[in-house]
């Protein structure tokens, strides 16, 4: 007999017939005269409920249907006479397939922090709450192929392992070959990159970016969705070390093309999950973030404010409330002073756009008025900024005084200043953190717990 999945009983409208069902034991309950058992396989938040005459079956069976141990169920589909499911199984043969020991086990039924959840990585999908996290992170993840593929997009395989950084921030991690018990040095002392695999120094990839750029520039629309890392030695719920990112990057859009794309695809994103995880996300809206369903709506019922950021200083240096960090024009707006654009002034989610030129990248596209820069940031509620992207600076003279000011080696990118030379048009792109998207769609605080093996600093567990 073929296996059922919880999913597709619970869902079944044909009952009274035999079926299979393989999962694991979350509880066992009953007496001596009937048991039963709760029976989750991972395809939906929902249990299903066995129940077995435990005098039909030999104690030593029964004995291990415990908490975590799995087991292989035939019987009967029925309807249910409990309240909280519609059918139930019948139970004419019973088989263990793994033992769990309930003295060993970690996952009782009972509430575990998140902290000790993340040190049982390995074991926290059979949560309730974990369970619904990675069926929407599946979802997303599909749900973000399907979007850029429907309207024409490539999907880019940008380089993991790279010798240039895009963000000119520094903090990679550095990929080797090298014995680092026995260095080797050039004339200066230095370490000797020539002999190292690539014959140069190569780090693990911050961004698609610049890759992705060459590919637009010949297929017209590109998007990149892989891992990146950040060697940075922070700890907060919001910094992992190893994440993914969604890079599209698109030949002949400017600036406001550029902010069409994102408030659609993130909208798409919301609506996909709402359609598609729909018991997932109530559960995280009864559990987890009360406030969650209202804000999903929020963002789909509102258009995207569209403002400057000059416009956004002005509007926050007249809050009547004072904020942590100053406001001033040319510093780079925090978290506060984004969740007040959009929680309290706006009431909507906002994209700004003319940056400072000087805290911005050396890509993006200058203004004419000398000072600002295409950049455009979406802020969303709770979290601040989003999306962070901008028109490209399409002009080679532009581009290579920019690097120049800001001492970026024009040699090591070569390759992308030509695509300056020939045949240049205007385009634009931005960047999407997936687990930080994650985040805002699931309610969930901690970076940690949106990953399933999180990577931060002296932490590579599992």
């Amino acid at each position: 007999m073929k296996r059922s999945t919880v999913k597709e009983l619970l869902g079944s409208g044909e009952v009274d017939r035999e079926v299979l069902l393989k999962g694991w034991v979350r509880t066992r309950r009953g007496s001596s005269q009937v048991a039963f058992i709760a029976v989750n396989d991972g395809t939906t938040i929902h249990n299903i409920q066995v129940v077995a005459d435990p005098s039909a079956f030999p104690e030593s069976v029964m004995k291990r249907i415990t908490t975590g141990s799995s087991i292989s169920v035939t019987g009967k589909l029925v309807r249910s006479m409990g309240k909280g499911q519609s059918v139930e199984i019948q139970a004419a043969q019973l088989t263990v397939l793994g033992d769990a020991d309930p003295a060993t086990y970690p996952l009782q039924k009972k509430g575990h922090s998140f902290e000790f959840l993340r040190e049982i990585a390995h074991l926290r999908f059979r949560t309730n709450t974990f369970g619904a996290v990675f069926r929407i992170r599946h979802a997303l993840a599909f749900a973000i192929h399907q979007y850029f593929n429907d309207r024409g997009f490539y999907y880019l395989h940008t380089p993991i392992i790279t010798a240039s950084d895009a963000e000119g921030a520094g903090a990679m991690f550095r990929v080797t070959t090298l014995d680092l018990k026995d260095v080797p040095r050039d004339e200066e002392g230095m370490v000797d990159f020539s002999r190292d695999f690539f014959g140069r120094p190569t780090n693990l990839t911050v961004s698609g970016q610049l890759e992705g750029e060459l590919g637009a520039l010949a297929l017209s629309s590109i998007y990149t969705f892989g891992p990146t890392f950040r060697a940075e030695n922070s700890n907060t719920p919001r910094h992992v070390a190893e994440f993914w990112m969604i890079e599209p990057e698109m030949a002949f859009y400017d600036i406001h093309d550029n902010m069409d794309l994102a408030e659609d695809f993130l909208k798409y994103l919301i609506r996909y999950t709402l359609d598609h995880c729909q018991d997932d996300i109530d559960f995280l809206n009864r559990m987890v973030d009360k406030g969650l369903l209202e804000r999903l709506r929020f963002i789909l019922e509102h258009p995207f404010e569209r403002r400057t950021y000059s416009e956004a200083i002005d509007i926050l240096q007249k809050a009547d409330r004072k904020f942590e960090f100053p406001v001033e024009w040319g510093a780079d707006l925090q978290a506060e002073h984004e969740r007040y654009l959009v929680e309290h002034h706006f009431k909507r989610p906002v994209i700004l756009i003319d940056y400072p030129m000087e805290i911005k990248a050396f890509y993006m596209k200058q203004n004419d008025d000398g000072k600002t820069v295409r950049a455009m940031d979406v802020l969303f509620p709770q979290i601040g900024e989003i999306i962070g992207g901008s028109q490209r600076e399409e002009e080679l003279d532009k581009l290579q005084n920019r690097m120049r000011e800001m001492n970026i080696p024009e040699d090591e990118l070569w390759w992308y200043l030509e695509t300056r030379k020939f045949g240049t048009v205007e385009h634009s792109g931005f960047g999407l953190g997936f687990e930080r998207l994650i985040m805002f769609i699931t309610g969930m605080s901690n970076i940690r717990d949106v990953i399933p093996f999180p990577r931060t600093p002296k932490s590579a567990e599992f």
